[in-house]
């Protein structure tokens, strides 16, 4: 997604001002007044416009400037090439910018960068700008080694995802292979968020939904089913069990928020649809369970949710 292009080019750098002298005072009082942002070194971009970008955005921006500063060419990794790729992530992404140095180099993680050592030669890389990228695949299983099992599952789900414009990043055969032939730190949790993930979710907190479900003891759901709406449209649920024709969503904000997702429609006309859509799904169903983010920060909360509609488990309700 950021791989050929930084998300923002309205960058002022001082390294760029064609050697016009540089109002110091007036660049910080602007700092300090909140109008621009200082991105990293030398860099700055009006607060408007750094507002405006996703968390992943933000981080593939600070990738660019690290890669616009690096004084030799290295290779970008981890979250940071995840940034790039746009394999969106659970959680805060770090400060740092991950590369990755060959393990005999001895290099430490320090200033912008974490650095993570290992033989070069044994790792997938693409041109990137004067450095170097891991692959799509390369970062999955990366990923999929150093994270916990819920944010490895995040990062395979992006990476298969089917509906992304343009298509899969990675062939599930092929994140499942390389993930079982990982040795050392991460051989045991890569291979089971691989078989776990699947190209149907259509976002991270879908995903994080799934992990949570499994490990609630609830049936495993279908994804993406579909239904036909009183006026011949189709809509497609998050989760579905159709043994007990329950139907799950993941009820996120962004859809309310985001102006890519709202289609220049006002909140309360997509709050009214969405309230419309479901009212028909739970006309063709039993059950119809809707959850939002605290549910998947207390287990007990989605438990209670998805018991409470009848859907059976394995489990005993968790204590918190």
């Amino acid at each position: 997604m950021w791989i050929d292009r930084p998300p923002l080019t309205t960058v002022f750098r001082r390294r760029e001002n064609d050697g016009e002298p540089v109002n110091d005072r007036r660049l910080r009082a602007r700092l300090a007044g909140g109008e621009i942002v200082r991105i990293a070194r030398g860099a700055y971009v009006e607060r408007a416009e750094w507002d405006r970008l996703t968390p992943m955005a933000l981080h593939a921006q600070r990738v660019w400037e690290a890669g616009a500063r690096g004084a030799s060419p290295f290779v970008v990794s981890h979250w940071a090439a995840a940034a790039l790729h746009g394999i969106d992530m659970l959680g805060r992404w770090p400060a740092t910018v991950d590369v990755s140095i060959d393990a005999a180099s001895g290099g430490r993680s320090s200033g912008a960068f974490r650095r993570h050592g290992r033989p070069l030669s044994e790792i997938e890389t693409s041109p990137w700008e004067r450095h170097g990228v891991t692959t799509p695949l390369q970062t999955a299983v990366d990923l999929l080694a150093s994270t916990r099992f819920v944010e490895g599952v995040v990062a395979a789900d992006q990476a298969l995802w089917s509906r992304r414009p343009g298509g899969p990043l990675v062939e599930a055969a092929a994140l499942r292979d390389r993930a079982h032939s990982v040795t050392g730190r991460g051989s045991a949790r890569a291979p089971r968020a691989a078989d776990f993930a699947t190209s149907l979710a259509d976002s991270v907190r879908e995903s994080q939904s799934r992990v949570l479900i499994a490990l609630l003891g609830f049936p495993e759901p279908e994804l993406q089913s579909r239904f036909v709406l009183a006026d011949g449209r189709e809509a497609f649920t998050d989760f579905f069990w159709p043994q007990r024709r329950h139907i799950g969503e993941f009820d996120g904000a962004g859809k309310y928020r985001d102006p890519a997702l709202l289609k220049g429609r006002t909140p309360e006309e997509v709050l009214l649809a969405e309230k419309d859509r479901e009212d028909e799904l739970r006309r063709q169903v039993t059950a119809f369970s809707r959850w939002r983010l605290p549910a998947l920060r207390s287990p007990r909360m989605l438990y209670d949710i998805l018991h409470g509609a009848g859907l059976p488990t394995s489990r005993p309700r968790p204590g918190r």
